[in-house]
């Protein structure tokens, strides 16, 4: 009898915690909606008073916005339009003025339509390093707030709104659900991240300050060449109006039903991550262990019938985050980086996967049921 009490004991003391136990595929769901909704009941308590005030401060720096609401939507499928103002290097005047005037330019039919203004007034004023964070923290505080679809979140801009939208809707494509860019210089951005995001571009052909509109045709070829050798991704729409200058009359307002009928992917098959010089740690289900990330890094990573594929600067320590939207976590999953094997075997749902991901993104359609540490 002794003997089988002690093995009792063992059993129990052996046994795995409840949150590291295995989970069916709807075990895993079910968990998953009720952990995120417990998040966002969280979320919401504390994220109110800086909605309702229309003011995000994160450190030093404070984002305010205005925003006027278009049509009516369920709980949960609201959409947000995150439209930049012009402006940049100058007075606060100036650039209130801008921010005054973006909040009329463009009304969806559906959605809260949002005008930020800008913390800084300075040249680069939307695509600084603590626009990112801002803007997450915003994303988050509507989503769980006022019952805004994380997969129909957009971001738009126009000039030095612009010249944001070259730079933000490439390193936070996982974001959002289409991007367009009006009258902006992209600068130094790269495009390779846009490569599961619609991304348009609105130009005057007389735009020729700092040669945005000859730079513009060529972001144009150099969109269709990324898309001609990648034939699924890559979506782009471009408008340069013949004859017009910087200001384009209203005509790059038909970028709001281009972008109004797309719908994030959170789970694509195909990532390309290439990391600009304001770095990210997490690009869809990839993450990196915090601030590895490298300037003109860059990472493609693939998922196909259970085989997942990272080729590029693949740092050794790296985490994928699944989801039976992407592979079939019943069945063994392969990794291969750089052609060479990695792992193989089987990756559990966890309760513990599912909480630690809504703690550090709560976002639902995007949230992982097992998490696989490479180089751990």
């Amino acid at each position: 009898m002794k003997s089988f009490y002690q093995l009792a004991a063992l059993t129990i003391l052996c046994a795995a915690p409840l949150t590291a136990q295995p989970l069916t595929k709807a075990q895993a769901e079910e968990t998953k909606t009720r952990l995120a909704a417990e998040t966002l009941a969280k979320l919401k308590t504390g994220r109110t008073a800086e909605i309702e005030a229309k003011s995000i401060t994160l450190g030093d720096k404070t984002l305010k916005w205005l925003e006027k609401d278009f049509g009516k939507a369920p709980e949960g499928k609201r959409s947000l339009w995150i439209s930049m103002h012009g402006g940049g290097s100058g007075p606060a005047e100036m650039n209130d003025g801008q921010w005054q005037n973006q909040i009329r330019l463009y009304q969806p039919k559906e959605g809260i339509y949002l005008a930020p203004r800008a913390p800084t007034n300075t040249w680069n004023l939307w695509h600084e390093g603590h626009i990112d964070p801002l803007f997450e923290r915003l994303i988050e505080g509507m989503i769980a707030t006022r019952g805004v679809d994380p997969d129909r979140v957009y971001l738009m801009g126009y000039s030095a709104g612009g010249d944001g939208v070259w730079q933000l809707a490439p390193r936070m494509a996982d974001r959002f659900a289409a991007a367009a860019m009006m009258a902006g210089h992209p600068n130094e951005a790269s495009l390779l991240g846009l490569r599961n995001l619609p991304f348009a571009i609105f130009m005057g052909g007389e735009d020729k300050a700092y040669d945005r509109n000859k730079i513009a045709a060529q972001k144009e070829k150099e969109l269709d060449a990324l898309q001609k050798a990648d034939p699924k991704g890559y979506e782009h729409f471009v408008k340069i109006y013949k004859g017009l200058p910087h200001w384009m009359d209203g005509k790059d307002a038909e970028a709001v039903p281009w972008m109004a009928k797309h719908v994030r992917n959170p789970w694509p098959d195909k990532i390309v991550w290439f990391q600009d010089d304001v770095l990210h740690d997490r690009f869809y289900w990839l993450e990196l262990p915090k601030a590895t990330a490298k300037p003109g890094q860059k990472i493609t990573a693939t998922a196909k019938d259970n085989l997942i594929t990272l080729e590029g600067d693949v740092p050794e320590k790296i985490t994928l985050h699944l989801s039976d939207a992407l592979v079939n976590l019943d069945k063994p999953i392969l990794v291969k980086i750089n052609g060479k094997e990695s792992f193989k075997g089987k990756v559990d749902r966890t309760t513990e996967s599912i909480r630690t991901a809504l703690e550090s993104r709560p976002d639902l359609p995007a949230c992982p049921t097992a998490t696989l540490k490479l180089g751990n």
